[in-house]
């Protein structure tokens, strides 16, 4: 693929800097979910941290960086009105943990959100503050800062911390590197593959997405606070803007079963004598994955992990791999982004579909003791993703591609890695994997679930001007 200009075209000044920044040397990173006691100090705290949000201005190297997001409890005790939360995506006032969300995500039995550490009731989160620094004691001491300020404040309560951090070979628990194959903004100024340049309106409100159209973005219904601060709704209704620059952001705490994962592995591709056959093993995994551990992409190495940290991304699968002798249909990347293989008689068409149901990741590894035993520890990843359309992004992802997969020659496949099988068939004992081959696939079976869900919300995450704009309702 042709690395193309993408030429700057946005207020970049404007947009909070995590939807198109990784902040891949800011290692260390918290998360405040925060209660808001007092509307009038907690506004005083949001004028006075303002300056310390990044923006997604690429000329911005700060060694920190703070941003924010709100639910629309959050919304409402700031003193947005009823009438103006109510314009806003049912998905993001709903919020993750109803039935209907619990039956479209799998979130049933472990994942069930009665067994959620957070986010299981909307009203107990408010605010999100989110903290990135270089170093542990970087990240400290700017957490004490802040705390000192929340404090001085006293509009508003810390009721949950919880960490993040980056590896410096960016794997994650199961121990394959991630964050590779991101979308770019289209005008966001950052060139790319042509087809990873997706447009603007699927990450940012306010703008026109792979549709065409604009997303849906929430308008001022009722005119309150400094209305100078909003842009106005380009589509011409004649109302303020509360979305544009803004996007939606879905956070899950989602612990991995890393020993779990390879004991499954490992019984799967035993040797006919019982012994163990390690590069089996990885091979299997790295079929299930989509990738090998250091990154290198199965369609360019289909044979052996060559090591290094390739993370390249230069390759599509109608042209490469049309019938997943490389990388299987039912891998987790090819399931949850098919590139140009989704229909496979129009790579053209399957590329426009592919984009369409793109999102923005900035999840970051987390560990944690167990019973606050420190010799046990639970890990896994603090998922974060930005998209305009909930419904038509994550939520599409997760329900129509991952727990229920329907790429060509698959069955009874879902991705094992996070899909959830129907919820008659828990323990996934009935699921199966497909690995193209010839002459004859082969298929593995009796899997069990390697991720639990342990918290989760839908947040609003405003541009810099919104969140000034909050602040004199």
């Amino acid at each position: 693929m042709a690395i193309v200009d993408n030429p700057r075209t946005l207020d970049l000044d404007d947009i909070q800097g995590m939807v198109s920044k990784g902040y891949g040397k800011l290692y260390k990173t918290a998360y405040f979910f925060l209660k808001v006691d007092e509307a009038k100090k907690a506004k005083l705290w949001l004028k006075e941290i303002a300056p310390f949000i990044d923006s997604a201005n690429i000329k911005n190297t700060s060694e920190k960086t703070l941003h924010l997001a709100f639910t629309p409890s959050g919304l409402s005790k700031l003193g947005l009105s009823q009438k103006n939360i109510d314009a806003f995506p049912t998905s993001f006032v709903e919020g993750v943990s109803t039935e209907n969300r619990n039956r479209i995500l799998g979130d049933y039995g472990d994942s069930d959100p009665q067994n959620w550490r957070w986010g299981a009731q909307q009203s107990d989160l408010d605010i999100l503050l989110i903290f990135h620094a270089s170093s542990v004691e970087s990240l400290n001491a700017f957490i004490e800062e802040q705390k000192g300020i929340i404090e001085d404040n006293g509009g508003i309560t810390i009721v949950t911390e919880l960490k993040g951090f980056l590896t410096e070979d960016n794997k994650e628990p199961f121990g394959f590197h991630d964050g590779i194959s991101q979308p770019i903004i289209k005008g966001s100024g950052r060139p790319g593959p042509e087809n990873d340049i997706v447009e603007t309106g699927e990450f940012l409100l306010g703008y026109k997405n792979e549709h065409g159209q604009y997303p849906f973005s929430p308008l001022l219904e009722e005119n309150q606070g400094n209305l100078t601060l909003l842009a106005d709704d380009i589509a011409g209704s004649g109302k303020k803007d509360l979305g544009r620059n803004g996007t939606f952001m879905v956070f899950r705490q989602m612990e991995q079963h890393v020993d779990k994962f390879w004991n499954s592995m490992e019984e799967k591709t035993k040797n006919e004598d019982g012994s163990v056959n390690e590069d089996a093993k990885i091979k299997l995994a790295s079929k299930c994955i989509g990738r090998w551990p250091s990154g290198a992409s199965l369609v360019n190495f289909p044979d052996a992990d060559p090591g290094g940290s390739l993370d390249n991304d230069d390759f599509s699968y109608a042209d490469h791999d049309p019938d997943g002798l490389k990388c299987p249909f039912g891998s987790h990347l090819r399931t949850n982004n098919p590139r140009d293989s989704f229909r496979w008689y129009n790579k053209e068409q399957s590329l426009k579909v592919s984009k369409r149901h793109r999102i923005i990741r900035r999840g970051r590894s987390y560990e944690m003791p167990v019973n606050g035993n420190e010799d046990k520890k639970e890990v896994g990843l603090q998922f974060i993703c930005f998209n305009t359309n909930i419904e038509l992004q994550f939520e599409f992802i997760q329900h129509a591609w991952s727990n229920n997969n329907q790429m060509r020659h698959l069955s009874n496949d879902i991705d094992v890695i996070i899909g959830v099988p129907p919820e008659n068939d828990p323990n996934n004992k009935n699921v199966q994997f497909t690995v193209q081959a010839e002459p004859v696939n082969e298929y593995y079976d009796g899997w069990e679930r390697f991720v639990t869900i342990k918290g989760g919300e839908y947040f609003f995450f405003p541009s810099i001007s919104v969140i000034n704009f909050l602040s004199t309702l």
